[in-house]
Order: C-alpha cells, then structure tokens, then sequence
C-alpha cells in the first residue's frame, strides 16, 4: 500500500502541478526532515475517490477539463481513449489523461479492479456509455 501512496506521488509531481491554484511556502534549511530547498505545494482543487470495478465494469465516456490521474491499486486497468488503442495496467500502474481527453476506465474482463482517481478540480463532463465493441478495442477509429 506504501508503494502505491509513493507512486500516486511520484505522479502527481511527473505530470505538474501547474493546472492547480498553488500556494507555495519554501522549508526552513534547518528543518530536519529536509535536505536542500523543498517546496510546499497547496493543491486546494485536488480531489480523490476511490471505487472497485468488478470484472468487465467500466465508466461512460467522459472528460476533465483540468486532467485526471488513475492509480491500479489492486487488479488490472483498461482505459481506451478516442482514436487510441486499448491499454492495461497491473496493479501499481498509472496513466495520466490531460484536460478534454474523452476517455474511459474500469477493470479487465477476467478481473476485478480497485482504482484510485485523483482529479485536479474542474468538473467531469460525462458522455455516452462506453459499447461492448468499444471495451473490447473493435470499434471503428
């Protein structure tokens, strides 16, 4: 569960924080925590959920007007995004979509997935379901 916190994280930061109304305080050089010049980033607009897909499971298509992170934390994830190919992720996986991406997620048809989901405030424009034929990576580009 540790690893899976750190590479939320790790996420997190690679993908930049700049999309976020940031507040920033830099540490002490004295504090022993610390090495070297680290920033405290307030990320106010963040929010997180957490859900579990049973095998086949799947959101509608959808979009974040700020971006969006996913986490595997246990299970396997497929994402499709428009006019992309299908791809999966073992536990520990993550994939980042940018803001306006139509996309979808949710766990493998053979197994069960928990997901964290971590979005950078803005809203969540919800779209049609996403088809069989979509899910399994058949349909039309």
């Amino acid at each position: 569960m540790r690893s899976a916190r750190l590479v939320v994280a790790a996420t997190i930061a690679a993908v930049g924080l700049t999309t976020l109304s940031l507040a920033s305080a830099q540490q002490p050089a004295s504090d022993p925590n610390f090495t070297g010049v680290v920033t405290t980033m307030d990320a106010k607009e963040i929010t997180a959920g957490r859900r579990t897909f049973a095998p086949g499971a799947r959101t509608a298509w959808h979009s974040h007007d700020k971006g969006q992170v996913i986490l595997s934390e246990s299970g396997r994830l497929r994402t499709g995004r428009r006019g992309e190919a299908i791809k999966e992720y073992p536990a520990g996986g993550t994939e980042y979509t940018g803001p306006n991406i139509e996309h979808w997620h949710g766990a493998t048809p053979g197994e069960a997935l928990v997901q964290v989901n971590i979005q950078f405030g803005g809203t969540t424009k919800w779209l049609t379901k996403t088809t069989d034929d979509e899910y399994a990576g058949k349909a039309k580009k």
